[in-house]
Order: C-alpha cells, then structure tokens, then sequence
C-alpha cells in the first residue's frame, strides 16, 4: 500500500462516516474501481479498516468533547442519585445507551454473514438507491420538528433499530439513523447531532473488538507508515465532515446527498447489469 493510497483512503472514510452517502460502500467501490490491490491478505484489509475507524472516533471525541464530558457526567449523577430528574442530559445520556444496543448485538451475531455475503458491489449499489429513496421520502415527512432536548425513549429505540440496517454496506449509518430521527419528528440538525452521538460508543466497540483480534499478529513491515497517514487524514477529514453537516442542517435538506447517492447507485448498476 502506497501512502497516496492510504491517504485517499483516510479521507474518504472521514467523509463518507459523516455525510449519509456511506462510508462502507465507497471504501470497497473504490479500491474495486480503481484496480487497487493494495494488501496482501483480507485480514490486513480489516485491520486497515479498523485503524481508519480509529481516526473518525478521534473525530468525532474531538469535535463532540464538551457534550461527551457532559453526558458522562450527567450518567455518573443519574446512577449516584438513582433519577433521571434534574438535567436533561441525564435522560440524553442513557438515550444514547440504548440506541446503541441494537446495532451491538447485531454487529456481533451478524458480523461473519455481513463480511461473507453483503460487501459485493450489487449490494451496494442497491443499498446506496434504496436508502436514497428513503431519505428523499423522510425529506416529504410533514410532522412537527422537535430539538433533540425533547426527544424520547421511542426516538432512541426507533433510532437504536435503524442503525442495525447500518450493517448493509452500501446503507449508510448517519444516513440511515438521520432518517429516523426524521421519521420520528426531530429537526435535521438535531437527528444529525443525535446520528453523531451513537456513533461514539458503536465505533469505539467495533474499533475495540476488531482491533484486538486483527492487531494481534502487529503491523507487516512497511505498512506502519500508511496506517498513520490512513488514520491522521480520517480524523481530519471526520472533524470537517461533522462540522459541514451540522451546519448545513440548519438551513438547508438532504436533497443533495439523496441526488449522489442516487447518481452513485444508478451508474452502478447499469455498470454491473451490462
């Protein structure tokens, strides 16, 4: 693996983690595309993935410090004092707890299936038009908007579910918990600041148990460099991609992440069809 390479590769998966176009999708598309055979086996391909991961948890920690210090807080009061009154962060805190067990319990059980059967590019071409329509049909969703501070335990499950569809390359995890945040009545912005927040504890496990797996027989020599570019160019690209998104959200749609992801999956097809 060249460091070029590994760079491309970092900031794509910076990007694509954060904005609902998937991150998965392009990171198999695009070495598949371009010929590129950069490892020389599949377990340190996923173990390549697992570093990048590391990068957009350093992003996402980063960007979100002061609302993880205080949700961490906020959960450390509720367990000493035994409530949920007081701090609306209490409630935020265990919110997010239990929007990420679904998608944990998923991941485990499901992770040699996912691996095995669902990275062919069909799949993802399918998924990336799929979820496209979705979203394009969350956009037409007239209920009332909420902030994320009046968000309720069904918003956490319906979201916490949705995310286990994030397990389907080609879907999309901010992508696909956005949209259930928009089913469920929050803002854009809030559904993404929400999106963001899972995504903490749903990274740093899968970082976690796939690193001490596949790190375990260490880094091939002359792999050591690209692994930092690869994770430095994550987390920087991550940190953008979050700072963008929240941003756009307060204005504007999703229409033109549901218009790529459309464009992407389309060509595609007709690409594998023919």
């Amino acid at each position: 693996m060249s460091a070029f390479e590994a760079i491309v590769l970092g900031l794509l998966q910076g990007i694509t983690e954060f904005l609902p176009i998937s991150s998965t999708g392009h990171l198999k598309l695009l070495p598949w595309a371009l010929h590129w055979q950069s490892f020389p086996s599949r377990s340190l391909e996923n173990t390549f993935d697992v570093a990048l991961h590391v990068g957009t948890f350093v992003a996402v920690i980063a960007y979100f410090r002061h609302d993880v210090v205080r949700l961490a807080a906020a959960a450390w009061a509720s367990l000493r004092e035994r409530s949920l009154a007081g701090k609306p962060e209490r409630k935020l805190a265990w919110m997010v707890v239990v929007s990420s067990i679904p998608a944990a319990i998923a991941g485990v059980a499901l992770e040699d299936f996912v691996e095995s059967r669902l990275g062919q590019p069909l799949v993802i071409a399918a998924a990336m038009v799929g979820v496209a329509l979705l979203l394009w049909a969350g956009e037409l969703w007239t209920g009332k908007r909420r902030p994320l501070e009046a968000a309720g335990w069904w918003d956490a499950i319906g979201v916490g579910c949705a995310q286990v569809l994030a397990l389907v390359p080609g879907t999309s995890r901010s992508g696909i918990t956005i949209l259930a945040g928009l089913v469920g009545g929050l803002t854009r912005e809030a559904a993404a600041r929400y999106s963001f927040l899972i995504s903490i504890p749903i990274i740093a496990g899968a970082a976690a148990a796939k690193g001490a797996k596949l790190l375990s027989g260490g880094i091939p020599p002359g792999f050591a460099l690209p692994f930092a570019l690869g994770i430095a160019a994550s987390a920087l690209s991550g940190m953008v991609a979050i700072a963008f998104l929240l941003r756009w959200l307060r204005t504007r749609t999703l229409y033109p992440f549901i218009i790529y992801r459309l464009a992407v999956g389309t060509a595609l097809l007709v690409l594998l069809l023919r």
